[in-house]
């Protein structure tokens, strides 16, 4: 893979990528497909650049630590069936054999449909001792699409709420009760699935995008309102919601 090095004494960008390149890099979105379709955990983490690699989409937030990474594909109601093959045929996802990958400051990007709607994901790569991997790969669905909500929207929002500062919990709970920090909840137990990590983000068919953020070592959460404006995204509302008293048994 060439590089060229700036001679203004700018760090090294990425101008050129091989055929291998793009070769391997398709077939990292082709094994990531069938890791998440076919419950492979370990093997879905091992696709994403460590340290830093992350997924993220509004509804699951920014996954970068490995446990939470493997939790995640866990966490799909289809993995608590024996393990199947990725579906194929018609309602699959469109071919990724055209997909324009381009040179970027980390490695290689490119946008990836993931359905025949129009949802793609927005992907950053970096090459690694063990081969191509995912820097980044951000998830913008058709309803986003439609209300102009996408990838550095998200991202944005993430920062202007703290997400990075690693002040918020890892979200998990069922579909029966609200999410919840892990071990705190109906059930008291470290067993609820996985919902998402950090904030998490909620895009309405208007447009409206709420948060919803736990404390970490806490247990009370902030319910946030963001608007958008000139400046970029501010946060217009912030409810923090303290931790529910404990239950005594008596």
């Amino acid at each position: 893979m060439a590089t060229l090095a700036s001679t203004s004494g700018q760090a090294q960008i990425n101008t050129t990528l091989t055929d291998k390149d793009r070769a391997d890099i398709q077939a990292l979105s082709a094994t990531y497909r069938e890791a998440l379709l076919t419950c492979k955990a370990e093997q879905y983490a091992d696709l994403f650049a460590t340290p830093g690699g992350y997924f993220a989409s509004p509804s699951r937030g920014e996954v970068r630590e490995r446990t939470a990474l493997m939790e995640m594909v866990r966490s799909y109601d289809r993995c608590d069936a024996p393990p199947a093959k990725a579906p194929t045929g018609g309602g699959g996802p469109v071919s990724i054999s055209d997909v324009k990958i381009e040179p970027a400051p980390e490695g290689a990007k490119a946008r990836v449909p993931y359905t025949r709607g129009g949802g793609y994901y927005d992907d950053v790569y970096v090459k690694t001792p063990k081969g191509w991997r995912f820097k980044s790969r951000n998830v913008v669905s058709e309803q986003e699409i439609a209300v102009g909500f996408l990838a550095k929207d998200a991202i944005e929002i993430r920062q202007l709420a703290g997400d990075d500062h690693g002040h918020y919990e890892n979200i998990y709970g069922d579909h029966d009760h609200p999410a919840t920090p892990r071990g705190v909840g109906v059930t008291g137990k470290d067993d609820r699935p996985f919902r998402s990590s950090g904030l998490r983000v909620t895009v309405g068919k208007d447009g409206a995008v709420t948060g919803l953020a736990y404390l970490r070592d806490n247990g009370g959460h902030y319910e946030d309102v963001y608007m958008k404006t000139a400046e970029g995204w501010r946060i217009k509302e912030r409810k923090y919601v303290p931790a529910a008293p404990a239950a005594h048994n008596h």
